[in-house]
């Protein structure tokens, strides 16, 4: 055990991490079960070494129902992950794993895509409240990987990039599924369009549909995202938009 509280303790991590920036070259921090200790410590942690980019893992359970299933409001949920940011310092460079989005992403690609859609009309994770400091996923070395704590659908996996890469917040592609699932060119395309278009934590989403079998979204007036398998969209997409990206159950224009 680390005891965060001492003086001595908080002084010898603080100039290990500005070695790891100066001399390494690193130049951000990822908080290990950030849940285990102080915000207040992060926080100094943070103000001392002055990374450009911090993420951490808060990783609580979401409300769920006498179905074993997420309840639609999860605003509780993603509060803690808000809190935790406010107290660290929002106007830094602190962001946390948006574990909301994750939750409610792994049930809504199995025929509920109706989730994606929260009680206030905008995205029901982190992303719906403070996109510029979510950073979202769709599987880690804990939730997936060997570990498979919390896996997401194996077969709707690539659902799931569609959604993050084309979304506000910042998307996090899992290292497994990136080299060793064969899924390479297709989320790389997925990471082109987003970059070629701009596309950035802040930007702005309107959900056009959120049904069972259909989810339909525009992100700063340029992409267009659909997920489900319902084919027939009718004249939800506007004219002059291409198919930029498309695969089992997603496309992009």
């Amino acid at each position: 055990d680390i005891d965060h509280l001492n003086l001595r303790v908080q002084k010898e991590l603080v100039e290990w991490l500005n070695w790891l920036k100066a001399d390494i070259g690193f130049d951000g921090w990822r908080f290990d079960f950030a849940k285990g200790y102080s915000a207040d410590v992060a926080k100094i942690y943070i103000d001392r070494s002055e990374p450009s980019f911090a993420v951490a893992e808060i990783w609580t359970s979401l409300a769920y129902g006498g179905d074993g299933k997420p309840n639609l409001n999860q605003d509780q949920h993603r509060q803690e992950l808000v809190n935790w940011v406010d107290k660290v310092g929002g106007k830094g460079p602190a962001t946390t794993f948006d574990f909301t989005t994750k939750g409610i992403l792994n049930v809504a690609v199995e025929g509920e895509l109706w989730r994606l859609r929260g009680t206030d009309g905008k995205a029901p994770g982190m992303i719906g409240w403070w996109p510029a400091k979510a950073v979202t996923f769709v599987d880690n070395h804990d939730t997936g990987s060997t570990q498979h704590m919390w896996p997401f659908p194996s077969d709707r996996v690539m659902q799931g990039y569609a959604y993050i890469l084309t979304h506000p917040g910042t998307p996090c592609i899992f290292y497994d599924h990136f080299f060793d699932w064969g899924l390479k060119k297709e989320i790389d395309r997925l990471v082109s369009v987003r970059t070629r278009h701009g596309i950035h934590s802040e930007s702005k989403l309107q959900i056009i549909e959120a049904d069972a079998d259909l989810y339909l979204a525009e992100i700063d007036g340029k992409v267009i995202v659909k997920l489900g398998p319902r084919y027939d969209v009718g004249n939800l997409i506007p004219g002059g938009f291409k198919v930029a990206a498309h695969g089992n159950d997603y496309a992009v224009w």
